[in-house]
Parts: structure tokens; C-alpha cells; sequence
């Protein structure tokens, strides 16, 4: 009987979940190639924040380890302070701390992540400017056969396909019976780093270092800010939207989703803001303009035979809850779990894939419109009550960070038994 280890596995794409799981799979014995469309591997984007339940998922893919080594940090995020965009810049809710490391996650640069963990590859079976055409199948032995069709003409023949390649990601394609195209939020962000020493030149009235990340709340904007790299640079993100039409009504070109302006866009768009949004922006070297996207509507399903979809490819998110990454880890973690089982083999995948998408999408997709949901309340927060406002940022966090994703990996191992797909006396 065949098992795990004979499963021919391809993970489509080689950024942070990407390669993340690839390293779980590989360091565990499988067969496993990872194809990243770029010539090397890189990040775009900045500061990236990986929640309490993202670094359990973490220390779970056995990443963890090299990623503080390469960082040389402690976990060093807690939960946010939010301050008036208005002069003076109030505080108006600070997130408490609680006991022990329970809320202690972690911001990093995506590159500095990267670089951490991708010596922990197999370089042989890592292959780059391998850009996904389309997936095709067929039947061999009684099992399905994916065939990757890159665009430089080359293909791969695999048992299990991964589809870890973004919010453009091709491999949706072969999974979704819809539309896959992400849809513009009506947002855009400006994103910047900046060295902390120029932060504090500026002498701002807010504290951007006191462990804990800021939100900058206004009227349909608002700015994410927290150090990275031992506190040597700030991340910020500086939101915008647009809430005079409805989401996903207007098409933005791919060669439009990043673009670089004038500061001077960014300035117009916060008129009216206090002294420390105006010297934050005026920090902004080279600024570049993104066009959020999401998937709307959600999938309503991760996988189709021997393909599975992870990370944003399967839930694209808007960043405001700081949690795309994390949902990732989260998937990476419960479809390396299930592959490894000796139990999975090339008969009975598909079933094992059905019940990774029963566990997986239905958080998933809940975080997604969460995410959403909280970037209408940064920049409508005016409009609520303070004392409702205050148990609404208080109360969005919890849930995402102390879910028991160990419980959801039992109870579909459970299911996957009880179905009769596993059998539970040859469990290892």
C-alpha cells in the first residue's frame, strides 16, 4: 500500500506560506517541489505582524527557530494603541496586555522572514522563473495525475498540487468554479520604512516604541505604524478609501496595483490631519501606491481533486487586522499535518483535501470579512459610541488569536477516520 512518502508534491509559488510549507514537507521526507515564477526569491511589500496564533503555527512547520535566530529578537509585538488622526492625537483606546507571552506576536520584514527560512530548502527541488500557465489532469493507476504547464514551455506531473501563489494566483483557476479575479476594495495604501533615528528627529507627540504597534484612526483613512529590525526602522502603511462608490465596481489594471507617486498625493488625501501624520508622511522616501484587493465574493471551496489552494490564494484579504499571514501558517500547518500522515496516499487524497477544506475555509473566510470589517471601523470609528468603540477593538482580536488550531487538526483526523478514509488502527 502506498502512503505519504510516495506522493509526488508540487507547491506552486515560493512566497512566506509557500515556502514555509515546502520546508515542513521536504525536512519530513516528502517529495516536494517548489516553483516560484520570480528569478529569486523575494518579498514585495514591507513589515509584516505575525500574531500569537501565527507564531504557534509557526513553531508547528518548524520554522520558527531559524526565524528568530536570523533575527536576533525576542517575540516583540503586543496589541495596538489607537490615536486620533486630529492634533493633539489622542489616545483614544490602548489595547491591555495580557499575562505572560499570550499576546506577544511578532513584526518582521517579509525579506528578513524569507531569508531566514529558505536555507532550510531543498535547493534541488526548488525551481525558479517557473510562472503557472494552467493545470491539467488526468487518470493513472485510479488516481488523478496533475500536469503544471509553466509558461517557458517546461511541465511537472504531480500527485498533490499546493497553490501558494498570491492574490493573482493561477492555480485558482483550476479550483474555482467562478470568478477568481481579486476585487478592489476601493482602498489604497502607501507604503514606507523609515529609519527609526528620523522618527525621532521629528520629536512626534505619539510613541511609536513603546512595544506596541500604532493605529492612527481618521475620517476613511488611517495609518498602521510599528518597528522592525530591533527597533532600527519603522513600518507604515498609510490607508485611503474611497466610500463614495461600491466596492468592487471599478476595474484596477495589474500594472496599476502598485504604482510610485508624488508625495504630495498623500499629503492632499490627509488634510486636515495633526502634526504627526503630516511628519510621518513627509519621512516617506520614494512612496508607491497599492491597490488592496480581496477575494469577494469567498471561495466557496479550497480545493478541487488533488489541488489545494493556501494563503492568499484561497483568502485574499485587506490587511487591516494584520492576519493574512497568519491564516496562512494557519492552512500550511493543518495541510502538512494531514499529507504527513502515512494514512494519505495518492487513493485517498482527495478526501483528505475535502475535509482540509471543511476545517480551513470556514476561518478563514470568516477572518477575511472580519479584515474588511475592521478597516470600515478604523475610518468610520467617529460614528460609533466610544464606550462601543472601545469593546469592538478590544473584542476583534481574541478570536483569531487563541483559536486551538491543534483542536481543528484532531477533530480531521477524527473525521477522516470515522468516514473511513483513515482507518484509526494504523495510526502511527
Amino acid at each position: 500500500m502506498t502512503s505519504s512518502k510516495d506522493l509526488r508534491i508540487a507547491i506552486v509559488g515560493g512566497g512566506i506560506v509557500g515556502v514555509a510549507c515546502a520546508v515542513r514537507l521536504q525536512r519530513a521526507g516528502l517529495k516536494v517541489d517548489l516553483f516560484e515564477s520570480a528569478s529569486k526569491f523575494g518579498e514585495v511589500g514591507a513589515g509584516v505582524g505575525f500574531g500569537p496564533n501565527a507564531i504557534r503555527a509557526l513553531k508547528g512547520l518548524g520554522v520558527y527557530d531559524a526565524m528568530m535566530a536570523r533575527t536576533g529578537e525576542e517575540l516583540n509585538m503586543e496589541p495596538f494603541q489607537y490615536i486620533s488622526e486630529q492634533e493633539g492625537h489622542e489616545l483614544v483606546y490602548d489595547q491591555p496586555i495580557g499575562s505572560g507571552d499570550v499576546d506577544v506576536g511578532m513584526t518582521i520584514h517579509r525579506a528578513v522572514f524569507l531569508d531566514a527560512v529558505v536555507g532550510l530548502l531543498d535547493a534541488e527541488r526548488t525551481h525558479f522563473s517557473k510562472r503557472l500557465d494552467r493545470i491539467t489532469q488526468s487518470e493513472e493507476l485510479g488516481h488523478t495525475v496533475s500536469t503544471l504547464h509553466f509558461q517557458d514551455g517546461t511541465t511537472f506531473e504531480a500527485d498533490v498540487v499546493i497553490g501558494a501563489d498570491g492574490i493573482r494566483s493561477a492555480t485558482r483557476v483550476a479550483v474555482a468554479e467562478h470568478s477568481t479575479r481579486a476585487t478592489w476594495s476601493n482602498t489604497v495604501a502607501y507604503r514606507g520604512l523609515i529609519p527609526s533615528e528620523h522618527i525621532r528627529e521629528v520629536n512626534l507627540k505619539t510613541d511609536l516604541f513603546r512595544g506596541k504597534p500604532t493605529n492612527i484612526l481618521g475620517d476613511n483613512r488611517h495609518l498602521i505604524i510599528f518597528p522592525v529590525s530591533n527597533n532600527e526602522i519603522v513600518n507604515v502603511v498609510i490607508f485611503c478609501t474611497d466610500r463614495s462608490k461600491p466596492a468592487g465596481s471599478v476595474d484596477v489594471p495589474v500594472q496599476d496595483w502598485t504604482i510610485p507617486v508624488e508625495k504630495q498625493e498623500i499629503f492632499d488625501a490627509f488634510k486636515g490631519c495633526g502634526s504627526d501624520v503630516h511628519k510621518i508622511i513627509s519621512l516617506l522616501k520614494d512612496p508607491r501606491r497599492w491597490a488592496i484587493h480581496l477575494l469577494d465574493p469567498t471561495l466557496s471551496s479550497f480545493v478541487r481533486d488533488n489541488i489545494a489552494l493556501v494563503g492568499d490564494a484561497a483568502h485574499g484579504m485587506c490587511p487591516h487586522l494584520g492576519s493574512g499571514a497568519g491564516q496562512g501558517f494557519e492552512d500550511a500547518l493543518v495541510i502538512c499535518e494531514l499529507l504527513l500522515d502515512p494514512r494519505t496516499n495518492v487513493s485517498n487524497v482527495q478526501d483528505v483535501f475535502k475535509a482540509y477544506d471543511e476545517i480551513r475555509r470556514p476561518r478563514a473566510n470568516k477572518v477575511l470579512k472580519a479584515s474588511t470589517a475592521a478597516g470600515d471601523l478604523y475610518e468610520t470609528w467617529r460614528d460609533v459610541p466610544i464606550d462601543e468603540l472601545k469593546t469592538r477593538l478590544h473584542d476583534m482580536w481574541g478570536w483569531i488569536w487563541y483559536h486551538d488550531l491543534q483542536g481543528d487538526i484532531l477533530s480531521t483526523e477524527r473525521s477522516l477516520e470515522e468516514r473511513g478514509v483513515w482507518r484509526a488502527s494504523e495510526s502511527v
